[in-house]
């Protein structure tokens, strides 16, 4: 049955409209699986509904009601049911089918969350932010560098919800991943948990590797010959990146500890040595932001220390230069004035002996400044 009919059985035992309104949606539109970037119209928030029993995806069978309900009735196997940017009215009645907290399902279709793990009764919920390389030809004032999004997830004892915001932070390779471990994923719904936190934190990575290479590039450039002359502005467009970059990877760190170090129903024991890794990757990750940070400071007041000198030397330049020319602006400024007896003014080689100083002067003043590296 398709999912259009799953979502009907569900208006049909609840009787919900919010229900009705998921019903309708997914009657209208196709459904297709918006977690792979190769089929992703980002037309619609249900992205795929898929039940695993004993690692081993399900096929189709009944309706999401009736699945959930044998499920639990069995006692063994989950339902990972994925969305990306539902609305109130759409996320209404799975939040009802699944007994979700209100103020977890406020979160999830807001957004904008910090990174965090909150637990409602016997339901864990999962907030993190996913990350993105830009790329661009030349970093510049105004480049975005960073792109963030997130991820929801609720974890229950039979099932995994994920709410995907933004245009990346696809989890359709990673359930193709999944899939194929069987032993990892019949450990339940927290080695979903762990796969999409261990899926984020190595996107941080990836991307911190990336943006290693626009400060190799602009540490480059500060250096150079003309070094201050390069543009600040890039300094100060890397730093409020690696900011943003920054709120997404070092809240993370507490809630990844909490899931490694205490017992949590919903998390397997042997899912928590897996969570220490992913702890371990994380600080890694929070270690080269801070690094990053200090080294673009230090960056930065290089270049202001180039600028600096540069500025120094240009004053004198033209401190030197005022020299030289202030010697025959001298002479010339006494013999102009008119005063009758000025010593050999009617000479015959006055004028001569005159522009002769002046040029043994300038010279002799243009070779000392020279010599000093002042010109």
């Amino acid at each position: 049955m398709t999912m259009a009919g799953n979502l009907r059985r569900v208006t049909g035992l609840g009787g919900v409209g919010g229900l009705r309104r998921v019903a309708r949606l997914a009657r209208r539109r196709p459904r297709v699986d918006l977690s792979h970037p190769a089929r992703s119209p980002l037309g619609s928030s249900v992205v795929n509904c898929v039940t695993y029993q004993g690692g081993v995806r399900a096929p189709h069978g009944g309706d999401l009601v009736d699945t959930v309900r044998r499920v639990r009735r069995n006692g063994h196997g989950f339902v990972w049911l994925g969305l990306h940017e539902p609305t109130n009215d759409e996320f209404a009645g799975i939040a009802e089918l699944f007994d979700l907290h209100p103020l977890a399902v406020e979160d999830a279709v807001e957004a904008h969350q910090r990174p965090k793990v909150e637990r409602y009764g016997e339901t864990l919920f999962a907030v993190f932010k996913t990350v993105c390389y830009v790329e661009h030809e030349e970093l510049t004032a105004t480049s975005e560098v960073v792109n963030t999004g997130e991820i929801m997830v609720f974890v229950g004892q039979d099932f995994v919800i994920t709410v995907r915001h933004g245009r990346h932070g696809s989890l359709g390779p990673l359930r193709e991943e999944l899939e194929s471990d069987t032993t990892q994923l019949a450990k339940g719904p927290s080695a979903v948990l762990h796969a999409i936190a261990d899926h984020v934190v190595d996107d941080y990575l990836n991307v911190i590797d990336a943006v290693q290479m626009d400060i190799d590039q602009v540490e480059t450039d500060v250096f150079a010959a003309n070094g201050a002359r390069a543009d600040p502005g890039r300094i100060y467009q890397l730093k409020r990146e690696l900011l943003e970059l920054k709120r997404a990877v070092v809240p993370l760190g507490r809630p990844l500890l909490d899931l490694a170090d205490r017992p949590v129903r919903v998390v397997d024991p042997e899912i928590q040595a897996y969570f220490r890794d992913v702890s371990d990757h994380l600080l890694r990750a929070t270690e080269q932001i801070a690094a990053f940070d200090e080294l673009l400071n230090s960056i930065l007041q290089a270049h202001l220390a180039q600028v600096t000198v540069a500025q120094n030397e240009d004053m004198r330049k033209i401190t030197a230069w005022a020299a030289v020319i202030a010697v025959p602006t001298m002479v010339c400024g006494v013999y102009g004035m008119n005063f009758d007896d000025m010593p050999e003014l009617h000479w015959r080689f006055g004028y001569p002996l005159v522009i002769g100083v002046i040029t043994v002067a300038c010279w002799v003043l243009y070779r000392g400044f020279r010599r000093n590296g002042w010109l």
